[in-house]
């Protein structure tokens, strides 16, 4: 599983759309946080752990942010949408449709039972010049506890 030093893989993710490529380790040079979910649209995500995020006063301080899904570009698109109508937050939403990302990270798990294949589990990375600072992963994969906005931001 991902750690503390760790350089983030050089893998493209999708925004918006197949063609827009978001590769996090050019991307996160400077300092920013990562939050993996399992799913866009899934009632946790969306209704507690990204709002703590896009709610939270010391976002800004944060550097950039990114949610990584194991969904479509179209999907994390629409979801950003719902969740930040405005896009005043900053923080961009990405698909990681091959599940690729996540499973370089080691932060896969079998949700077929609930989602239909592989997704990510519940984690927020701290991330400073393309290295993981502090890793916050769920330890139940899917729980809303060591990767909320609170105990991330302050």
């Amino acid at each position: 599983m991902v750690k503390v030093g760790d350089t983030l893989p050089d893998i493209d993710l999708v925004e918006s759309s197949p063609g827009n490529k978001v590769n996090l380790s050019k991307e996160l040079q400077g300092k920013g946080i990562i939050i993996g979910v399992p799913a866009a649209f899934s009632p946790s995500c969306s209704e507690s752990h990204i709002p703590g995020y896009i709610n939270h006063k010391a976002l800004k301080d944060a550097g950039k942010v990114f949610v990584v899904a194991v969904n479509d570009p179209f999907v994390t698109k629409a979801w950003g949408l719902n969740l930040d109508p405005e896009q005043k937050s900053g923080v961009r939403f990405l698909g990681d449709p091959s599940c690729k990302f996540t499973e370089t990270l080691d932060l896969a798990f079998d949700g077929t039972a609930v989602f239909g294949g592989n997704r990510s589990k519940r984690y927020a990375l701290v991330i400073e010049d393309g290295k993981v600072k502090e890793a916050h992963v769920e330890p139940d994969n899917t729980g809303l506890d060591v990767s909320k906005a609170e105990k991330i931001l302050g």
